[in-house]
């Protein structure tokens, strides 16, 4: 029987990587260094005046403290970000007036974005809204369309430049034995997920070996994975990284950043308006630029069944089609989910996102009945193991 691995970001934060949302967007925060600070997404407008900031009492003086890149200051904060942005009723008085050149970028710094996905929904609710609304003209529309398409695009190339300088270039990967994840990754399987009938499945075996193809299927632009790879190397097990998302490092598998749930509602409609320029940021069409999609198909389709992994992959349905090629087909027996948990300040558990996950792979499901089926429940699932990788 077959592996196959469905790695997300939650697997390189496993890691100690600074790859969440959040990273990223802090990150951004403290690069603004003075009030002639302009990129593509804001700029400051001095007005003259400084505060003292008290981050319980004095909110209105947080611009100052953002030209003074002060590394102790979160700004993941959604309300922060309100106070912070523009304001012309003077009700707030600031050091400087930060202005958005990016409405969508302004638009996810003022939700309490977690995610990745998020800002894939985010992109796709903001298609919808141009796509329904009455009070406008088709070429009005048509502008809203390419400026929200800009915008994202500025965003992606954003996240790239993080990626590349904070994450890629700094970390080392060296990994010791007493790596858990290592031993999770190339263990053998545990039978108790398997329904009877599939435990003849597990039989097949060459050479004293049993017969297993495994594959990664990398939701991540990082390549984390690939460390692991030597092990299945020296055993002489057959196993591929697809990189479904694209690689930082490979210019012909570029990023595939933006919206995958065909099965939606309003879908049809977007399709429906004969303009492509309302599909442009659709992954299944970016998917159709190299090989990789149909390297899944051919492991997923081929004459072995597989069980399914999942290591730090939300389940959002921004990648709703195309797992739910996966979770449905009849080759898929079982999905099996490695959870997150959050623990406090003395390592006691307080809460997990099993529930959160399972319920997310349920939308993936047409039949739910299938779904219940194939889920393996918790009790033979186990937290996703977690290790701080040294910097270069």
């Amino acid at each position: 029987m077959n592996r196959l691995v469905i790695i997300g970001n939650g697997f390189d934060l496993a890691h100690g990587l600074p790859t969440s949302y959040k990273d990223f967007i802090d990150d951004y925060w403290r690069g603004i260094k003075d009030s002639s600070h302009n990129d593509e997404f804001v700029s400051f407008q001095s007005m003259g005046q400084h505060f003292k900031f008290d981050p319980v009492k004095n909110l209105e003086g947080l611009a100052n403290n953002i030209m003074q890149n002060d590394e102790n200051i979160k700004f993941s904060d959604a309300e922060i970000y309100r106070e912070t942005g523009n304001n012309r009723s003077g009700k707030y008085p600031r050091a400087h007036i930060l202005n958005y050149k990016n409405a969508f970028f302004s638009l996810i710094n003022q939700k309490s974005i977690q995610n990745w996905v998020d800002i894939e929904n985010e992109y796709y609710t903001e298609l919808k809204k141009i796509v329904k609304s009455t009070m406008i003209s088709i070429e009005s529309k048509k502008q809203n369309l390419i400026i929200l398409n800009k915008e994202f695009e500025e965003v992606k190339k954003r996240l790239e430049k993080y990626l590349l300088e904070k994450v890629f270039n700094k970390y080392s990967f060296e990994f010791n034995d007493e790596n858990k994840l290592k031993t999770i990754i190339s263990e053998r399987f545990d039978y108790s997920d398997f329904k009877n009938e599939d435990l003849k499945l597990i039989d097949d075996v060459t050479d004293g070996k049993v017969k297993r193809n495994l594959l990664f299927l990398n939701f991540n632009y990082t390549n984390s994975i690939n460390f692991y790879c030597n092990d299945f190397k020296a055993k002489e097990e057959y196993y591929l990284v697809n990189n479904i998302h694209g690689d930082l490092e490979d210019g012909e598998n570029l990023i595939n950043f933006g919206f995958g749930d065909e099965m939606d509602d309003d879908y049809k409609i977007i399709e429906n308006i004969n303009d492509n320029e309302y599909l442009r940021n659709f992954k299944s069409f970016q998917y159709l630029q190299n090989s990789n999609y149909k390297s899944l198909l051919d492991f997923v389709e081929s004459d072995q069944k597989f069980q399914v992994y999942i290591m730090g992959h939300s389940c959002g349905l921004s990648d709703r089609t195309l797992l739910n090629t996966i979770f449905e087909h009849n080759n898929c027996r079982s999905i099996k989910v490695f959870f997150h948990e959050t623990k406090d300040e003395k390592g006691i558990v307080i809460k997990d996102n099993y529930t959160e996950i399972i319920q997310n792979i349920s939308r993936h499901f047409n039949k739910k009945k299938l779904m219940r089926e194939k889920i393996v429940n918790k009790t033979l699932c186990q937290p996703l193991p977690q290790i701080q990788l040294s910097l270069k």
